[in-house]
């Protein structure tokens, strides 16, 4: 019966063979932990990347929210009149084309009109109002009041309304339109014809442009 006993040679061939396995066994686990750490690395990175964008959309989804609120309130704090003429000119129906609630205005005219402001609370401009002052004024300027095509006589309307529940005021010159006719017995008529705007303005500053404008158009005829 043959001897089974390995020898001495057998077994010093078997211990680099037994260490190559054992050290091939730590570069496997190492391996799978390293790409476990990786997974790991990268799943975290995922979710950082993914929480980041969204924050960076809420982030931008406010900023376009208040963006769109502060338009809104631009807007709805920029008044813009329209004038209608009602009953064959004797006088002009204002509106806000933005659709503001207007709750009462103050109209100043020009101080060649010699008028004191008109309060209203229902938004108007009547021929009576100025019909009188305003051609006494154009024949102070040496003007006919008769001629061809539409007038224009500025004014400063302060209009009062609400803007998400604050009151407001905006203050804005306009070109009233109106022409005239006269007769040899019947004297001048005066006929409104609409409203158009010529700029924004300070309540400061509202009446001495007025003035101006009236002045730059109707010249005092020299004596």
């Amino acid at each position: 019966m043959a001897d089974e006993t390995p020898t001495p040679a057998a077994e010093t061939a078997e211990i680099p063979r037994a260490a190559a396995e054992a050290a091939e066994i730590r570069r496997r686990r190492l391996r799978l932990l390293t790409l476990g750490e990786i997974l790991a690395v990268a799943a975290l990175v995922i979710s950082g990347l993914t929480f980041w964008n969204s924050y960076e959309e809420r982030r931008h989804a406010e900023a376009d929210k208040v963006a769109s609120s502060t338009k809104e309130s631009r807007t709805a704090r920029t008044l813009v009149l329209s004038g209608k003429a009602d009953k064959d000119g004797d006088r002009l129906t204002l509106t806000a084309l933005g659709g503001q609630s207007i709750q009462g205005q103050t109209i100043a005219f020009p101080a060649a009109l010699d008028l004191s402001p008109i309060d209203s609370s229902d938004p108007r401009i009547e021929r009576r109002w100025i019909e009188s002052a305003l051609v006494d004024a154009l024949k102070a300027a040496g003007e006919k009041t008769k001629a061809g095509g539409d007038a224009r006589l500025p004014v400063a309307i302060t209009t009062h309304f609400y803007v998400d529940d604050t009151l407001v005021d905006d203050v804005a010159l306009y070109d009233v339109g109106y022409t005239t006719s006269s007769s040899f017995l019947g004297g001048t008529d005066v006929k409104l014809k609409g409203l158009s705007l010529i700029g924004h303005t300070t309540a400061a500053a509202a009446q001495k442009r007025i003035d101006a404008t009236w002045s730059a158009r109707h010249k005092a005829p020299a004596k």
